[in-house]
């Protein structure tokens, strides 16, 4: 077979920004060369939460997780000699969809673009955001109407643009099962769709078109075969849902068209070597089957679960692409699974509990009646909990994690501080200049007037995007466009989800768990209370929950008394908080990379407060010298993703409450 007579492959793309725009412009055009066919633009904390650089919550943050664009000067150097025209860019955004398509359109019309002939997709989907992800800052309701906006505004004038990645990703890593994860998307799917058809901005002759730009953006974890039939299960969802409940006539509208990011959340900091063959299987449950193909594809690399990849572990994971995808004979056959017995049942079962799930968020008002509810961050709190009491109890077993734990010396992570990329400190501050610069040299009444009109459009019913390309042109700022909307829209901290998650461990006598118990009751009576209080606390702008609200319930389980407010908060609420509750612990959770800056910042608060001894916990991606160095500024104790068993963080927990108070240590196994 010739090379012509191959399927064309599919997009492949690396996720990456960092720093500045100038250097994620570097960065894109290396491995363009290197032969990645699009770009996926991984944009900073505050840029994703409609914060400014030089917010009290951006600080830690700046150019950490993504890159900072703050304006439209910030977008002109992030895509300076990349022809927009010819490229195809996923934007992973959500809460500031908006914004940052219209500084791209901007950019492009610079360029000479014409805007019709853009290609990509903006990921805007708020939904997952309050279950999963944490980023979103408007309430549902004027959420929606910005996704809507955005929707009616590309069909119009951008119409090869994706404007909406429905986003099941993230709820996978939440612990979503693969039956929630269809559920909820399509759920969110049908949402979006019906407020976009209630608007009235589109004709009816034209919705086909609505429907056929909308893309998914799926996960894809380590079980083969059941994420491989579960890509056919939404593909045969998606196609009843849009004939039968919208009508759609033409076949190609109805095609489910999905990206894939393989699962981050498997990736193991023991024996991190592992996560490469972890990485191959996933992709091949999203490429083998041509009937289920994605569109495009993007890899994590194999030290995610350490820190951030440097540019050679991101090129490693775009060559397993361009292996599969151009040495193997993978795209010279129809689809290997049709007919199989096997695949069909496990389709057919999934179909139908995801269609009986839908039915039930339907029976409830919809997607944005569940969030609002918390029925669905409830549930995924519950599976994520029992995923972790699978993995502690060796019942769902990890390679290197809770089997075949003896290794040899890994030459990878020799110099672990070498093997991952860091941020280098000033930059925040470099990048908060240039922000103040662009302020003071912009025209200011141009930009106070667009943001006028802006404010104008929200309160009323007009389409809001045709103002924030104008607030683009003017020159305002990220933070400036987010602010304006917050005040005709107000902010939403969503449900945690915590106080309803069910046990998910047994405490019978004898267990870990019920020794634990035990600990901590033992110790609320040495120090003469009624219960054990723990803190736990998101500071920053760091919006990945799971892994404190696993602690929460866990701890919650174990007999302590819990204050989780959720995320989003300042070192000085946090420390507020704690000695407003008269907390014996304070524990910190943080994913992002700002831990060097904001944990310290709670110690130096609670010493200042009169409150030196209340123990520190730190927890989340922090390299060895990182830990080291926290603990050095007085954190009790640091955990990482290979401390997997919560159980027995809880009894250090109360290990470290005991040592702070000065009690004699208890002989009871954790």
């Amino acid at each position: 077979m010739t090379e012509r007579q191959k399927d064309r492959p599919w997009l492949m793309r690396t996720y990456a920004g960092h720093s500045t725009a100038e250097a994620s412009n570097e960065l894109y055009r290396r491995n363009l060369a290197k032969g990645q066919t699009g770009l996926s633009v991984a944009f900073d904390l505050p840029t994703q939460t409609g914060y400014d650089p030089d917010h009290v919550l951006a600080r830690g943050e700046v150019g950490r997780v993504g890159v900072p664009v703050s304006h439209l000067g910030d977008m002109r150097r992030l895509f300076q000699d990349i022809p927009l025209e010819q490229m195809n860019t996923s934007m992973t955004i959500n809460a500031t969809a908006m914004w940052l398509l219209a500084l791209y359109q901007v950019v492009a019309e610079e360029q000479g673009a014409n805007p019709d002939r853009l290609q990509g997709t903006t990921q805007n989907d708020i939904v997952k955001e309050y279950l999963s992800r944490g980023t979103h800052v408007f309430p549902p309701g004027p959420s929606l109407r910005l996704t809507t906006d955005m929707i009616t505004y590309t069909v119009n004038r951008i119409p090869k643009w994706n404007p909406i990645n429905i986003c099941s990703y993230h709820l996978q890593e939440a612990g979503a099962t693969p039956v929630q994860e269809i559920a909820y998307a399509m759920s969110t799917a049908v949402a979006v769709l019906d407020a976009v058809r209630d608007s009235g901005q589109v004709p009816e002759e034209r919705f086909g078109d609505v429907v056929a730009r909308i893309s998914f953006f799926v996960n894809a974890g380590v079980r083969f075969i059941e994420e491989m039939c579960k890509m056919r299960a939404f593909g045969r969802i998606w196609d009843q849902v849009t004939r039968e409940r919208y009508g759609i006539e033409n076949p190609k509208q109805r095609r489910f068209r999905y990206g894939v990011q393989v699962n981050s959340l498997g990736l193991t900091e023991a024996q991190p070597e592992n996560n490469v063959q972890r990485i191959v299987l996933e992709m091949l449950a999203v490429t083998l089957s041509k009937d289920a193909r994605a569109r495009a594809v993007q890899l994590p690399a194999w030290n995610e679960a350490l820190g951030l990849p440097r540019p050679w572990d991101q090129q490693w994971s775009l060559r397993i692409q361009q292996v599969l995808a151009h040495e193997s004979d993978l795209l010279e056959y129809e689809d290997i699974f049709a007919g199989s017995h096997v695949v069909e049942a496990k389709v057919d079962e999934l179909v139908a509990e995801s269609l009986a799930e839908i039915d039930r968020i339907q029976q409830m008002g919809g997607a944005m009646a569940a969030v609002e509810s918390g029925y669905l961050k409830s549930e995924l709190v519950s599976s994520h909990a029992a995923r972790r009491a699978r993995i502690e109890g060796g019942e769902e077993k990890i390679v290197g994690v809770n089997i075949y734990e003896t290794t040899e010396p890994n030459p990878l992570t020799a110099d672990l501080d070498a093997a991952i990329m860091t941020v280098d400190p000033e930059n925040e501050a470099r990048v908060v200049a240039a922000l103040h610069e662009w302020r003071d040299n912009r025209d200011e009444s141009r930009a106070t007037e667009s943001l006028t009109a802006l404010k104008k459009a929200a309160a009323g019913t007009e389409n809001m995007m045709e103002a924030t390309v104008e607030c683009a042109r003017a020159g305002v700022t990220t933070g400036e466009w987010a602010w304006a909307l917050r005040d005709v829209f107000g902010e939403f901290r969503a449900p945690t989800g915590v106080s309803s998650a069910p046990v998910a461990v047994a405490a019978e006598a004898g267990t870990p768990l019920a020794q634990v118990r035990e600990k901590v009751a033992r110790t609320a009576e040495d120090l003469g209370v009624g219960r054990l209080r723990l803190l736990v606390g998101k500071p920053g702008l760091d919006g990945h929950s799971n892994g404190a609200e696993q602690i929460a319930v866990r701890a919650r389980d174990a007999g302590f008394e819990v204050v989780y407010q959720g995320i989003r908060l300042t070192p000085e609420q946090i420390t507020d908080a704690a000695l407003a509750e008269d907390v014996h612990c304070v524990g910190l959770s943080i994913l992002s990379g700002s831990h060097a800056e904001l944990v310290p910042d709670v110690l130096g608060r609670l010493r200042d407060a009169g409150a030196p001894d209340i123990p520190v916990i730190a927890g989340g991606i922090i390299p060895p010298a990182d830990a080291h160095a926290l603990i050095s500024a007085g954190v009790a104790a640091v955990f990482t993703p290979k401390d997997f068993g919560i159980t027995e963080i809880i009894g250090r927990i109360v290990d470290e409450i005991r040592k702070a108070n000065k009690l004699d240590p208890l002989e009871v196994p954790a």
